[in-house]
């Protein structure tokens, strides 16, 4: 993609979450935190959020009747789609001595209320055209600065998440040991962690997760762990497959294999392995020693998988 150029329309501010944004002439972006003063401001990774102003257009056209701030959104941007950004892309913002940094974290979230908006009109585009960004560089940004397109580097650091099901972990009547021994591997092997969760095994939040994961944080790697035995509430297997846009068996194939040579039982995990999007799901056992073992196994074979859905290799034969 050739770098993009376009130029801040609107900059808007909220003291309080859930209330809508006012539009303000300037503002300061603090490194690492977000916008000094707005409510959505913290040590998190949805710190300053961006729309673009065509969208905002397409739906007023609707009959919406909406003004810059009126979806939550910080900064409204004309010339720049927002939401064809990928998930690492950095906005420059300024010229000169003063420039500020942002970094692309997520595309779109889930709507847990129903806004005025919503309400009206029948649909909201925040949850699905909204893009949510942090703070590299700071510093003061104004209403009409240009903005600059740095899209990520094909060879940057692979990006993983990490999902646990356990009813028990979840409601902190167990400390779990799966999602840090899934971390200490994928970092030991040059992962970025940028999220670990621990949910119930509960299929839709599960899949809930997964979506997310994938589509919006655009996590490089997946992994799961627990649910994929025989018990009535073991569906991490099912959800798996459901959100899939194509099989990937090969991965969870040697899994099996690998650990069959440590134990028989290997034969009773049911998890699978496939892809959504530019995303590698896999699914592993829960116990944290099977968790360590297994992600050993696949470390080697899933960088050249998460470098061809990158587009950086295109020929898996070998002479």
């Amino acid at each position: 993609m050739e770098n993009a150029a376009g130029k801040i329309r609107a900059i808007c501010i909220s003291e309080e979450r859930g209330t809508e944004k006012k539009e303000v002439s300037s503002c300061v972006l603090v490194e690492g935190e977000g916008i000094r003063g707005d409510a959505h401001a913290g040590k998190w990774h949805r710190q300053v959020s961006i729309l673009s102003g065509s969208r905002i257009d397409e739906f007023n056209r609707k009959g919406a009747g909406v003004k810059n701030g009126d979806f939550g959104e910080n900064i409204v941007i004309d010339g720049i789609d927002c939401l064809r950004l990928p998930v690492g892309t950095v906005l420059s913002i300024g010229e000169g001595d003063r420039i500020s940094k942002i970094r692309v974290t997520q595309k779109g979230k889930e709507c847990h209320t129903r806004c005025r908006i919503y309400k009206r009109m029948g649909e909201c585009i925040m949850p699905r055209e909204g893009v949510f960004t942090e703070v590299l560089e700071g510093g003061e940004i104004r209403t009409g600065d240009v903005i600059s397109v740095e899209y990520p580097d094909i060879n940057r650091p692979f990006q993983a998440a990490v999902v646990v099901l356990s009813d028990k972990a979840s409601m902190g009547e167990r400390k779990d040991l799966s999602g840090p021994a899934a971390c200490e591997i994928l970092r030991e092997n040059g992962y970025e962690i940028i999220e670990t969760i621990v949910i119930p095994d509960d299929t839709r939040r599960l899949k809930a997760e997964l979506i997310r994961l994938c589509d919006g944080r655009e996590a490089d790697l997946v992994v799961t762990s627990g649910g994929t035995g025989f018990s009535l509430r073991d569906s991490t297997p099912e959800v798996t497959m459901d959100i899939a846009d194509r099989n990937a068996p090969g991965i969870a194939e040697y899994i099996r294999l690998k650990s069959m040579e440590i134990t028989d039982r290997a034969m009773l995990t049911r998890g699978v392995s496939v892809i959504r999007g530019q995303s590698i799901i896999v699914n592993l056992p829960g116990s944290p020693r099977a968790v360590k073992e297994c992600l050993g196994f696949i470390m080697g074979g899933l960088e050249h998988g998460i470098k061809v859905l990158r587009g950086g290799v295109y020929e898996c034969a070998r002479d």
